[in-house]
């Protein structure tokens, strides 16, 4: 809705980064030796799914592991999806780039080598699917301290400005503005979220770091920014996704009445936390060779199992056979949080279910994060460059985004020089409002985020049927109609974006998982129970209509 007469001015940039998780802001950095740059966050800058990450950075940094080890375990887990060469180059450059943090102030945990005299050396830990220790962690807040490290980076650099509580509503192409040529990305329309304006932003490179979409499900380990909105811009944009049917579901969330999507980290089972039924059995032993550490797609499927067996609300996980002294040093956040909730895990077991936790599909890129709309690069969650697979090894997702957020400043600094990333000539437009209305009904765009995110939990959950993903087409299809009128008879507020998007993701969800006639990896289908061959290395890709 474009009018050229609206008096906001127009903000202009060399670089936009959406988002302010590990991808952008350590796209920023680097950015900023390059020209000025605008992180655009929705809510406040340290808000982001790597905040909450509580594992850690897997990563080559030990004598006894091997990129090759590293590779290998990337693979298992991928279920034959990941690609080999972006498998590869993500874990031989990731070493680089965790010097690259730990020279910004990251710091993290250490252990005593015994009998040296004090030296110490980085405590790496195991998640599921490694086969060696190789997670850099900081305890079980490694996410918070990244975030803090990069942020306080970001605090003293005067060629990045922050925007908080500005919610990116869409991208600026030049095949929207009907300008001839190679379609480019010029820049995005933006809502202030305090003076209720909306904003036009340009530069000739934008970079998605949105993060994912676990809130378009029931229940999730993600915060509530977690809303799909890069993969909705991009793709409303024209940006093909790929395989968004493998959504991971996180095998341990906290179950109780008053936690809210509290993660148990995958760390406490790499320290021997084992995985209980309702009645005391440690049930996975007889799924998998590595039992309560198997990867997450078998672990999450066997909870689930076990849970509708015996009609059980949750399932246990027991650390309590370790010394109470480690249990506290070593997960002083669940310690305490578990605490909270008058459970002590030094002396119980912690009730937990599968939540849904990480977006293994997304926006199509390749290694450099570049699209397939010259200047619109992304990184992180929102992307799919198939490192993950069909299932994504534990710890792998922040090792991406630092190595794809790098390789895409050294592609930008080559498109530069060659002329194909300068400032747009044309003049952008301004939003127009027209006879938008305020909400009179906020109650209907509630009652549609929460038809949404039940029918994906029940329909579209860790075990699916084709008859119940057609109920989900059926639905979802009716609610965007109503979502779409929303969209252009209201004013825009937060609520209403991310509902918008958030129905655009669930639709790519389904019909990703309609597509794929087999199971692999997080996909289970019980109509097509085994994996087919003929869908080894073969993409689930959603193509956006002319």
């Amino acid at each position: 809705m474009p009018d050229m007469d609206n008096k906001t001015p127009i903000r202009s940039f060399d670089f936009i980064v959406l988002g302010s998780g590990i991808a952008g802001l350590t796209f920023a950095l680097k950015a900023a030796e390059h020209g000025s740059v605008a992180i655009i966050t929705k809510k406040h800058k340290a808000e982001s799914n790597t905040n909450y990450a509580q594992g850690g950075i897997a990563a080559v940094t030990s004598q006894e592991d091997s990129f090759e080890t590293h590779n290998n375990d990337t693979r298992e887990a991928g279920a034959g999806l990941c690609k080999d060469e972006v498998v590869r180059t993500i874990v031989s450059e990731g070493p680089d780039r965790i010097d690259e943090l730990i020279q910004l102030g990251m710091r993290f945990s250490e252990r005593e080598i015994p009998d040296s005299g004090g030296v110490k050396e980085l405590d790496l830990g195991k998640e599921g699917g490694h086969s060696k220790r190789r997670i850099l962690h900081c305890k079980d807040i490694t996410g918070r301290a990244i975030e803090h490290a990069l942020l306080n980076a970001i605090a003293s650099n005067d060629q990045i400005t922050v925007f908080e509580n500005h919610f990116a509503i869409d991208l600026i192409t030049s095949k929207k503005l009907r300008v001839s040529g190679a379609n480019r990305c010029l820049g995005a329309f933006v809502l202030n979220c305090e003076s209720h304006a909306i904003e036009t932003y340009s530069a000739p490179v934008v970079l998605l770091a949105t993060g994912g979409c676990g809130k378009v499900y029931l229940y999730t380990t993600n915060p509530d920014i977690a809303t799909g909105d890069g993969v909705a811009m991009a793709y409303r944009a024209g940006v093909p996704t790929a395989n968004m049917e493998f959504v991971q579901f996180h095998p341990t969330c906290l179950y109780h009445s008053k936690a809210k999507t509290f993660l148990i980290s995958e760390a406490l089972r790499g320290e021997g936390g084992i995985l209980k039924s309702i009645e005391g059995e440690a049930f996975m032993e007889k799924q998998h060779e590595m039992a309560s550490l198997a990867p997450r797609d078998i672990v999450a499927r066997a909870i689930d199992s076990n849970m509708k067996r015996s009609g059980a609300d949750n399932v246990f996980l027991d650390i309590t056979h370790k010394s109470a002294p480690f249990i506290m040093n070593r997960f002083p956040n669940i310690y305490s949080t578990c605490m909270k909730y008058g459970i002590d895990i030094t002396k119980e077991p912690i009730p937990v279910v599968p939540a849904a936790h990480y977006q293994c599909g997304g926006v199509v890129t390749n290694l450099n994060g570049e699209t397939n709309i010259t200047g619109l690069f992304a990184a992180g969650e929102v992307a799919c460059t198939g490192l993950h697979g069909a299932n994504r090894l534990a710890s792998n997702s922040l090792l991406e985004a630092l190595v794809i957020s790098h390789r895409a400043i050294n592609r930008i600094q080559i498109l530069k020089r060659e002329g194909k990333l300068t400032h747009s000539k044309h003049e952008l437009p301004k939003w127009k409002s027209g006879d938008a209305q305020d909400p009179d009904e906020r109650v209907v765009i509630a009652h549609n985020w929460d038809e949404i995110r039940r029918m994906m939990w029940d329909y579209v959950g860790i075990v699916r049927t084709n008859k119940r993903l057609l109920r989900a087409r059926k639905r979802i299809a009716n609610l965007r109609e109503e979502i779409h009128e929303f969209y252009w008879n209201f004013k825009l507020t937060p609520d209403l974006l991310e509902l918008r998007n958030l129905a655009l993701v669930a639709s790519l969800i389904i019909e990703s998982a309609l597509k794929r006639h087999e199971s692999r990896g997080l996909h289970y289908n019980l109509d097509y129970p085994a994996p087919d061959p003929r869908w080894q290395q073969k993409d689930t890709l959603m193509i956006p209509e002319e």
